[in-house]
């Protein structure tokens, strides 16, 4: 297998989450059991397997490698993907497809479907991927998976076996569907992106950006650009509520070891332990 970028790995509630994210460098991760990933901003040879993708927006460092992936899929004789992204996108990437077909002379096939805030997606028969608006300097969206369950509904809940199967025989509808948010991804965003949706403080897992980190930078003006800053999650550090919080996509102006050390400072103890930061 080749390992050509950097990439780091860790599991939670029978959960891989796996990727990389750097500002400005790259972003892309995949949760291999939910067969789907989010950004596209490179391409490990091994995500390829991966059908759908969800991209947050099209900033180069997370949509470089949307042309890499389709290609790859197509020489390796795997279905066309399926791709989401902010449906004003959607004509410019098919765009850029082209072009590189008449530079590649190969084929991009792939299904480019929009992602717009409120947009509810069926991943599987369990799983649903519901779209949130977030805040960054072009049109954003972060995505949130659900796991659906059939619950039986409380004034049945005291019957035989056999009386619950004669009540759906006559068509009595005895159970409802439930909800429970598993992941939230934020792509880049303000601090707007997590309070207009505060259902992604709940979630299991919240994979969140922490762009800037560093005291002296103005966060007016990081507000401005589309991120956030580490006193922002200060700022909301009792609203995670989150079993594992993932804090990525860190400034390059900043050594894994400043980011480590100004973290710990502002937030000692890193949430209880539940904060890790994707260095």
């Amino acid at each position: 297998m080749f390992e050509n970028i950097p990439l780091r790995k860790c599991q939670h509630a029978g959960l891989t989450i796996e990727g990389y994210s750097r500002a400005a460098v790259q972003t892309c991760w995949r949760i291999p059991e939910l067969k789907c990933g989010f950004d596209l901003g490179v391409q490990p040879w091994d995500f390829m397997g991966t059908p759908t993708w969800f991209v947050s927006h099209t900033h180069l460092d997370h949509i470089a490698a949307l042309a890499v992936y389709v290609s790859r899929r197509r020489m390796m004789k795997m279905d066309p993907p399926v791709i989401y992204l902010p449906a004003n996108s959607i004509d410019h990437c098919l765009a850029m497809l082209r072009s590189f077909t008449r530079l590649d002379k190969g084929a991009m096939p792939c299904e480019l479907l929009p992602a717009e805030p409120g947009d509810e997606i069926e991943l599987s028969r369990e799983l649903v991927v519901n779209v949130f608006p977030t805040r960054h300097t072009i049109t954003s969206v972060g995505y949130m998976v659900s796991e659906r369950r059939k619950k039986l509904k409380e004034e049945f809940q005291g019957l035989q076996g056999t009386e619950i199967r004669d009540l759906r025989m006559k068509g009595v509808e005895v159970s409802h569907e439930t909800r429970m948010p598993i992941l939230a991804y934020t792509g880049d965003t303000q601090p707007r992106g997590l309070d207009d949706n505060p259902e992604v403080f709940d979630c299991k897992i919240l994979i969140a950006e922490m762009t800037f980190i560093a005291p002296d930078h103005r966060k007016e003006k990081i507000h401005k650009h589309g991120h956030m800053h580490l006193d922002d999650w200060v700022a909301r550090k009792d609203r995670f509520n989150n079993e594992l919080i993932i804090a990525s996509h860190f400034s390059t102006r900043y050594s894994d070891q400043q980011i480590r050390r100004m973290v710990e400072k502002k937030l000692p103890g890193l949430l209880g332990g539940r904060l890790n930061l994707w260095l």
